[in-house]
């Protein structure tokens, strides 16, 4: 079948929800599926078009940024002429153009499937506010006239307030989650060059953004190095990104627990994140509001357990492994007691990489999601 792919950002950006495009798109590729990405030019020096692991990628020239979308001014025309030539559509959400794309393919007579990974939630400031309220309106047109809506969990669509209207459509995919196994002897020696040799180690990772709960975790760290003074706490990734700046409104926080925290910037090679993984006793995700979060089912297969705020979606992982423990969300206390536990009670959250990769194995992710981008695709049943 030809696939149309459609997402704000694509290779070499790099998010859970880019990582999820990426891997599906090529899934299918490698499945003899013609898959075709529309994604914006976001980064100077990338090519226009381009062949990328059998997958072919056209980026459109941007306008501007708003807030953390894209103005692509040719995006209209493209997307008539690329919506035509295939069999479906898929459109990553949340995205400002995805009614548009819904709109075009039904005057096309070409399925839609949407991946929804996340309601939006975007900073409490005045600008932001409104792009949320104008985006979620526009899905809302989006998410009426499409065929069918993929999410990451039913625990997640159960809980959606935004996806209620829409239950009937919906389908639960896991995403797809590849990690390497970890080099033990490279992650000791990191550790080792750190000065983390005799300490026990939280991770944290992801974009410092405001979803992720980062300043619960900051307000727990004292609650946790009264019990465990060698406690220090490791991030790896992106500090500023451009759309939010999180890390400046923590920085009180931050400056108040600095000994005990360690900086490893954004890690790009995959090898590097599960080596990091490998090295922390446990990783800390203290999200607010999470469809998922991949982190978490990588680092259970580097072998680390995880305490994960108990939220729709974002439970799932650790409920069907049994890998970590759930904490009370938007809770430093809950948090700071769950940590604790999990460090001193390590060996009992620990499973087997085998038990993690039978309930998120990527062939099985690939398998539901090319049934659902591709099954029953004479029958417009849900319109």
């Amino acid at each position: 079948m030809r696939l149309l792919v459609v997402v704000t950002y694509y290779h070499p950006h790099w998010t859970g929800l880019t990582a999820v495009a990426q891997r599906v798109a090529e899934g299918m590729a490698d499945r003899g599926h013609q898959v075709t990405v529309l994604t914006s030019h976001f980064q100077r020096g990338l090519a226009r078009t381009e062949m990328l692991n059998g997958v072919r990628v056209v980026r459109l020239p941007t306008l501007m940024r708003v807030s953390r979308g894209m103005l692509m001014p040719t995006f209209a025309s493209a997307a008539a002429r690329l919506v035509s030539q295939n069999d479906v559509v898929q459109i990553h959400t949340p995205m400002l153009e995805a009614s548009l794309l819904t709109t075009m393919a039904r005057r096309a007579g070409v399925r839609t499937v949407i991946t929804h990974h996340g309601d939006l939630l975007m900073p409490p400031t005045p600008f932001d506010q409104t792009v949320q309220w104008i985006v979620t309106a526009l899905l809302r047109r989006a998410f009426a006239m499409t065929d069918r809506v993929i999410a990451y969990t039913q625990d997640y669509i159960d809980s959606s307030p935004f996806l209620r209207p829409y239950a009937k459509k919906c389908v639960p995919v896991a995403p797809p989650v590849e990690m390497c196994e970890p080099n033990l002897g490279t992650a000791i020696g990191w550790r080792d060059e750190l000065g983390l040799t005799h300490r026990q180690v939280v991770g944290f990772a992801g974009r410092f953004v405001a979803e992720k709960g980062f300043d619960y975790l900051l307000q727990a760290i004292p609650l946790v190095a009264r019990e465990m003074p060698d406690v220090r706490f490791v991030y790896a990734g992106d500090q500023h990104p451009v759309y939010e700046d999180f890390f400046a409104r923590c920085r009180p926080l931050v400056d108040a627990v600095e000994p005990y925290l360690v900086w490893l910037g954004l890690l790009r090679e995959q090898q590097k994140l599960a080596d990091f993984y490998a090295m922390c006793d446990v990783l800390a995700v203290p999200s607010r509001s999470d469809t998922f979060n991949l982190v978490q089912v990588e680092s259970m297969l580097c072998g680390t357990p995880v305490v994960m705020s108990d939220i729709p979606g974002g439970r799932v992982p650790v409920t069907l492994t049994g890998m970590g423990r759930l904490v009370r969300p938007r809770d430093p206390v809950d948090l700071a007691t769950g940590l604790l536990d999990v460090l001193s009670n390590r060996s009992d959250y620990v499973r087997p990489r085998t038990d993690i990769e039978a309930v998120f194995g990527r062939q099985r992710s690939l398998d539901e999601y090319e049934r659902a981008l591709f099954g029953s695709l004479q029958e417009r049943s849900f319109l």
